[in-house]
Formats: C-alpha cells, sequence, structure tokens
C-alpha cells in the first residue's frame, strides 16, 4: 500500500480544565510524530499489513526525527525534504472529555507538488491512500489528481479521507467532490460527510455520497460507522467500548485498519469492523500512532 498525505509534528496539551483567558491553563503536553497520512500509514502496519510506504513533504528542521519514527513503526518513508517551509506542526487542545480541538499550520505538507510524484511509484502497490489535506492546497491538490489518476489507469484502487470539515468549508464541496472523483471509496466523518452533502443525518449523508464513490463508510465515532454502497446504507457496525483519555488520530486508526483489512480481502463490513476496534484502541493513548509506537529523540 502507498499513502500520500500528511507528515506533521504534533503538540498535544490535554487540559482537565476549561482553557482560562489571558491566564494559565495547567495542561500535560507531548511532541509527538502525526499527521493523517502518517498516522494511518503506522496503523495499517499495526493491523497486519506489512508493505506500506508513504510520501510526503516535509521541512528539513524535521525531516530526519520523522523518518526514524516511521522506519520504527514499520513504514517505508518516501519524504521530501523541504528547506523553504517547516515540518508541518498541530497544536491538538484536548480537553477533559478526551475530545481534540487542532491549530494547524500545514508548513511544507501541503507544497507536495506533481513534480514529487512519479507514476513509479505504484509499482507493486496493491492500494492507493490519499489524505484528504492534500486536496487543500493547489500543488498538492494537483499531486493528489495526478496519483489517483495514475492509480486508475494502473488499475490500483484509491481511497480517500477527506481530513478536515473546516477546510472542506473554506475549500467547497463541489471542488473537494470535482479532485476526489474516481476513487473507489471515501472514509469521511460524519462532520465531513455532512459538509460534502449538507445533509444532516450521517445515514442520508453516506447514502448521497455512495451515489458519487463505489464504497463509502462514514465514520461516527464511539457510535461505531456506517456502510453505503449504490446510494443505500448497507450496514451500520458498532464500536467496541473505550476509556478515551485523547481522540487525535482515532479515525486515522480506523482508516490504517480498515485499509489493511481490505488488503487481506475482507468485506467492507469486516473492515469496518477492524476499524472500529483500531479506533477504540486509539482513543486510549496520547497521539494519533499506534500504542507502543516508537519514541524518538
Amino acid at each position: 500500500m502507498l499513502v500520500v498525505g500528511d507528515v506533521v509534528t504534533d503538540v498535544v496539551a490535554r487540559h482537565r480544565t476549561p482553557l482560562a483567558p489571558a491566564t494559565d491553563t495547567a495542561a500535560e503536553i507531548r511532541t509527538l510524530p502525526g499527521g493523517a497520512g502518517a498516522n494511518a500509514a503506522c496503523w495499517a502496519v499495526r493491523s497486519g499489513w506489512d508493505e506500506v510506504r508513504l510520501l510526503g513533504r516535509v521541512g528539513t528542521d524535521a525531516a530526519d526525527w520523522h523518518e526514524r519514527a516511521l522506519r520504527g513503526a514499520g513504514v517505508r518513508p518516501l519524504l521530501v525534504p523541504d528547506a523553504e517551509a517547516a515540518t508541518a506542526t498541530v497544536i491538538a487542545l484536548v480537553d477533559g472529555s478526551s475530545e481534540r480541538t487542532f491549530l494547524t499550520d500545514s508548513g511544507a505538507a501541503l507544497r507536495l507538488s506533481p513534480a514529487d510524484w512519479s507514476a513509479g511509484l505504484l509499482d507493486g502497490v496493491a492500494r492507493l491512500h490519499l489524505s484528504g489535506y492534500l486536496f487543500f492546497a493547489a500543488p498538492s491538490r494537483g499531486a493528489a489528481r495526478r496519483a489517483l489518476r495514475d492509480a486508475r489507469e494502473a488499475g490500483v484502487p484509491v481511497s480517500v479521507d477527506p481530513a478536515s470539515a473546516g477546510f472542506l468549508a473554506e475549500l467547497g464541496a463541489d471542488r473537494f467532490l470535482a479532485a476526489a472523483e474516481g476513487a473507489e471509496t471515501l472514509l469521511p466523518n460524519a462532520d465531513e460527510a455532512r459538509s460534502l452533502t449538507g445533509r444532516d443525518e450521517p445515514e442520508a449523508a453516506a447514502a448521497e455520497l455512495s451515489r458519487r464513490f463505489p464504497l463509502v463508510v462514514v465514520t461516527l465515532g464511539a457510535a461505531g460507522a456506517l456502510v453505503a454502497e449504490g446510494g443505500a446504507v448497507t450496514a451500520r457496525v458498532a464500536a467496541p467500548p473505550a476509556r478515551p483519555v485523547d481522540s487525535t488520530g482515532a479515525g486515522d486508526a480506523f482508516t490504517g485498519a480498515f485499509l489493511a483489512a481490505r488488503l487481506r480481502g475482507a468485506d467492507p463490513v469486516r473492515a469496518a469492523e477492524a476499524g472500529c476496534r483500531a479506533g477504540a484502541e486509539a482513543v486510549t493513548t496520547v497521539g494519533g500512532r499506534p500504542p507502543g509506537s516508537p519514541i524518538v529523540d
């Protein structure tokens, strides 16, 4: 599997009390490797698919650090160093309920360009996954579109994670859907599905999206996931119970485990069950990578 997406330095701040304006709020703060694309790649390896490559653009400030973290997680990094932009950074504010709010500096991540892509990267690849963050800037959107086109010509199925309801609203649903056209699988969460369709109910949004994409799986957090095909919801999958400490990366965990299961031959429902198990595991640890991921200096 080849993942094309974002590699990010996460600063995770867990605060048990509400933020106090204009003064201090006590928090537990950690700096960790992250990024939706990178996290999904790590979770795919954790879920049993051991041939995962990741193409992404990073600043020279942290390229070595991220490469060591990815290799330590079993992912083969294909990182493009950028001397003009710093590595993307996200400040994740995690409240007492484990819900996270992101402050995002996309940095080098969205500077991935068509020149960084080659159809030869698909050699030996059974699936291409595109992180939706790529679609939110012209250079990286061009790279994503070229990768999607080449994958389709090579007969490689493509999945897309829309990534951010906030950025979708800025870009516009029509522009995103046009750019993602041709993908075989779409993996939005409920807020992203609403942004893409204008439908309030996740079931209605999932059904509508499945008229444009052959397979749509909408994640619902602790409520599990919806599977939709051919204009109708075909299954609802429950999530196992969990005691959350940080919801950062739960959707990425779902994506990685879902795609690994699909590569092993699972049908969409079984794959969604695997994704829900990974998502439930992800919320029990701080950061977006699998528990036990190597800590790099």
